[in-house]
């Protein structure tokens, strides 16, 4: 097993485990950038509400209840950017239901483009703060959670909006079925030392990498975003990070 680096979130100082911020649904990011095109911002009005997820109406006993009967286990993606992995996700495990969670206007434009042109039915989307999503979803009810390429918030001023915080971790772990994984990809070293950091400590999530080549390939059948392969032009290597959620 692999020893995590040091806590380098608070340089020494009490630790700000976010709580106060993501518990009032904060969203820090931009919502809106370049102008939709016409098709674009016809999907947003009409096919969105058909799978958008209802947060103020009470969860479901089963997440698998959202999707056809044949679904078997629930997954989550947040921040989808481009939709890139989570369309790959979608189309390899027909059998699996998705949920997209993306603030981003055009993020969720792009998605949308692309459930319609494979006539997708196993993706579901929420347009808000993972944070609150993660609150309304039932215990138990997800086998893995995606966290690919996230903003890293790199001033330490701003360290409190990373998504990754004690209370986030805290609110994974509930919602993570037993086995069940959070999976990190970053190319960005400080908020990888971060995130080793908040799983390590936490008594519900082990680290799964037992030799390098665990944290520095890629997983089995992954699916390169847009913007991994510009980090990887432009010389940044991403770190593939697991975190099994333990009984």
């Amino acid at each position: 097993m692999m020893t995590a680096p040091r806590d380098i979130g608070n340089g020494g100082a009490p630790p700000d485990d976010g709580a106060s911020a993501h518990a009032r649904g904060s969203f820090f990011g931009r919502r809106k950038g370049h102008k939709l095109r016409i098709h674009q911002s016809d999907l947003i009005d009409n096919l969105l509400p058909h799978l958008a997820l209802d947060i103020g109406a009470p969860a479901p006993a089963r997440l698998a209840d959202l999707f056809d009967s044949s679904t078997d286990d629930v997954r989550l993606e947040i921040g989808f950017g481009g939709g890139e992995h989570l369309i790959a996700e979608a189309q390899a495990y027909p059998n699996i239901g998705f949920i997209g969670c993306e603030p981003y206007v055009n993020g969720m434009a792009k998605i949308l483009t692309q459930i319609e042109t494979h006539n997708l039915r196993n993706i579901r989307l929420y347009a808000g703060d993972a944070a609150e999503l993660l609150a309304w979803a039932p215990p138990r009810s997800l086998a893995r959670i995606d966290l690919i390429h996230p903003d890293p918030w790199p001033k330490r001023r701003h360290w409190k909006r990373r998504f990754v915080q004690d209370a986030t971790v805290k609110a994974m772990a509930r919602i993570l079925k037993d086995d069940g994984e959070f999976r990190f990809v970053s190319d960005i070293d400080d908020y990888c030392a971060w995130t080793l950091a908040h799983l390590m400590r936490s008594p519900d999530f082990l680290w799964t990498a037992e030799r390098a080549a665990d944290w520095q390939q890629p997983w089995d059948a992954y699916t390169m975003t847009r913007y991994g392969r510009k980090a990887e032009r432009e010389g940044r290597v991403a770190a593939y990070l697991r975190f099994r959620r333990v009984s």
